[in-house]
């Protein structure tokens, strides 16, 4: 598909990854964002975009910001929390969004959506982990609901004649973050107390992260280049990094050198995933290569972040 001249929409199109992406496509297309900013930021959404305010479950919002004209939907909007409080109301939550995009879509004809999926439908699978990799056992409500939803997709994909574009994200860094993320919580943590910084588990977690730049580049390019009906692709980088690491990233770049106190364990919190890299061989494949590492687009997120003063 050409991502050019269309009009597309982008569920949780306020938030970090989907403003990034508006802001991307906006030049070139017709760009309808649909949020109702529990995530987002109203201030984040590209001034030459449509915003549609609110819920898509509720039907005026869903019609409103997904028509007849739509050429395709870039799906992002979630209850994103890993380590929900209420995960079964978040697996209920993100399912049923899911499932009333894609139904509306149906019924208005516009059979092309990509989705933000997560490297937690994996669960703890070896490492490197391919797309194709089986059986996939997630370990989170959050990598349940994932898993959930790249089922609708494919059924929509093979009994409704839809082209489904399913991007498994590792950790996506920049710009926007917001607390919840290991990065700007290490930064809030310290600017709220410079001599020591509390870290979750025992900092060995190790994951890759990608830049959120990166992340729009790939998922733009596979969405212009890959023609089948169900694409599944990894994004992240070939590399990865542990937490404690980041921790040394972000005091570095603060000018601080803390005392790193831990709660234990080996994961974070439950349904953590403490060991996480995902091929990219695919993507490369594809023609689309991860250019540096984790601790790049670490250090990188982390001076964007330092230099915008998130709150």
């Amino acid at each position: 598909m050409n991502l050019s001249g269309k009009r597309l929409c982008i569920t949780g199109g306020a938030g970090f990854v989907g403003s990034h992406l508006a802001d991307r496509l906006v030049a070139d297309n017709e760009v309808v964002v649909v949020d109702r900013l529990g995530n987002g930021r109203r201030e984040w959404v590209p001034d030459d975009a449509e915003f549609v305010e609110g819920d898509l479950r509720e039907d005026s919002v869903v019609t409103e910001a997904i028509d007849e004209d739509t050429d395709a939907v870039f799906h992002f909007a979630a209850d994103k929390a890993v380590d929900s409080d209420a995960p079964n109301e978040q697996f209920r939550l993100n399912t049923e969004l899911t499932a009333t995009v894609l139904e509306r879509m149906r019924s208005v004809g516009c059979e092309h959506v990509a989705f933000t999926s997560s490297s937690t439908v994996y669960g703890e699978a070896p490492r490197p982990t391919p797309e194709d990799y089986a059986p996939l056992e997630p370990i989170s409500m959050y990598g349940a609901a994932k898993l959930a939803e790249e089922s609708l997709l494919s059924v929509y994909a093979n009994s409704h004649d839809f082209q489904v574009w399913n991007f498994r994200f590792a950790n996506i860094v920049g710009p926007r973050l917001q607390l919840g993320a290991v990065i700007p919580d290490f930064i809030h943590k310290l600017r709220e107390d410079s001599s020591e910084l509390e870290i979750l588990g025992d900092g060995r977690q190790e994951k890759s992260y990608m830049h959120i730049d990166d992340c729009i580049d790939a998922m733009c390019y596979v969405v212009n280049n890959a023609d089948a009906a169900m694409n599944t692709y990894n994004l992240g980088t070939r590399t990865t990094t542990s937490v404690r690491t980041i921790a040394d990233i972000v005091a570095a770049e603060m000018d601080l050198d803390p005392a790193y106190s831990f709660t234990g364990g080996d994961r974070g919190w439950v349904g953590d995933v403490p060991r996480m890299r995902l091929s990219v061989e695919k993507l490369a494949g594809l023609g689309w290569t991860p250019e540096g590492s984790s601790d790049d687009a670490v250090r990188r997120a982390v001076r964007e972040l330092l230099a915008a003063d998130f709150e």
